[in-house]
């Protein structure tokens, strides 16, 4: 199974982009998305692609889908919870 995850894109380059995941800051490319970005956006990212522009009236409900999906997956699923641990120390970093 692939997983998109959501980001908000906190600075833009070219085609590059520094999208915040949950607290973890990653360098994104823009090549392939599906719309124009802009800062503040939310895209969906898929091997360092920003796959997709989230819709703002989708952000909300995209993104209590991505932490339902973490929960119940992370007591089986050692990558779930790899990705919860960056997550939570992304956020003591900020």
């Amino acid at each position: 199974m692939c997983l998109g995850v959501p980001g908000k894109v906190l600075a833009i380059d070219g085609m590059n982009a520094t999208v915040d995941f949950f607290g973890v800051k990653k360098e994104l490319r823009l090549d392939v998305v599906d719309e124009p970005v802009s800062v503040g956006d939310y895209v969906l990212n898929h091997v360092g692609f920003a796959i997709r522009r989230i819709p703002p009236d989708e952000v909300g409900e995209t993104l209590a889908m991505f932490d339902q999906i973490l929960k119940d997956v992370a007591q089986d699923d050692l990558m779930a919870a790899d990705v919860i641990g960056e997550m939570a120390a992304g956020k003591e970093k900020a």
